[in-house]
């Protein structure tokens, strides 16, 4: 097994809001990913939390890696659940985690056996699957790219109709709940030969700056390295930083990260 893990933040100034991380079980058989995007509150907005974004991240990326690698007999639903409830704890008597802003992150985990790879997605960040004829396949939790652009007008209306509410889309925050609504599934070990988990600030060169398919983006991670991306979506970004032609009402530059396996 190979792997290539690249993350940088889009603003050297603030800390990193992504959490990424690869598990490889004492026994050496099989092994996980895990990927998170926190996601950054509204300049100057209230959160109802005394911690940052990276302190969650930071907490639930651990328990989910500590879980994933150990919990076995855990389904990667169960495992996510858990680790909200643990890291939920960890600040309940001090901040208001009913708060719509509370410390949250879009979830990739990935976990395989010698037998089985296992998957699950929740919010916009991204899992791609190469099978061994090349074929990729994108691994998707759809729900906010599908919801109409006049829903997304403010923060506030957002906050108030939209977020880890039906009807809108789901970010793992305080609520183990939101667990049961990711894009799961599985597939045989021998349908994949690599895969790659990214948040959207990397994916980017291919949903905002039309650079090419999942799989040109997978093909130029592959052949040239997950730090090529990264560095190939900053080069875009400053491009488009007058004319926003591409990234449209977007950050100039977002946290990218990157995790290329090969199994």
């Amino acid at each position: 097994m190979r792997t290539d893990l690249v993350t940088e933040p889009g603003d050297t100034t603030r800390p990193n809001e992504d959490f990424a991380g690869v598990g490889l079980p004492a026994s050496g058989q099989g092994g996980c990913v895990i990927l998170l995007d926190g996601v950054t509150p509204p300049r100057d907005g209230a959160t109802g939390c005394l911690h940052s974004v990276p302190w969650f991240t930071a907490r639930l990326g651990g328990t989910l890696t500590e879980l994933t690698v150990s919990g076995r007999d855990l389904t990667l639903s169960e495992i996510l659940a858990r680790a909200i409830a643990r890291t939920a704890e960890t600040h309940a008597q001090t901040c208001e985690l009913s708060h719509p802003r509370t410390p949250q992150a879009t979830v990739v985990l990935t976990r395989w056996s010698a037998d089985t790879v296992e998957y699950l997605v929740l919010s916009d960040s991204t899992l791609l699957l190469r099978s061994p004829d090349g074929t990729v396949s994108a691994v998707q939790d759809d729900r906010l790219a599908r919801l109409p652009r006049s829903a997304l007008a403010t923060d506030a209306l957002i906050d108030a109709r939209l977020r880890n509410k039906d009807g809108g889309f789901f970010t793992a925050a305080a609520d183990p709940a939101v667990a049961a609504r990711a894009v799961t599934g599985a597939l045989p070990r021998r349908e994949v030969r690599a895969l790659a988990a990214l948040t959207d600030g990397a994916t980017r060169w291919t949903e905002k700056f039309h650079e090419g398919d999942w799989t040109a983006l997978f093909d130029l991670v592959a052949k040239e390295g997950a730090r090529r991306l990264v560095d190939r979506v900053r080069e875009l970004e400053t491009a488009d930083r007058e004319e926003r032609a591409f990234l449209g009402r977007s950050k100039t530059h977002d946290d990218a990260t990157v995790v290329h396996v090969e199994l």
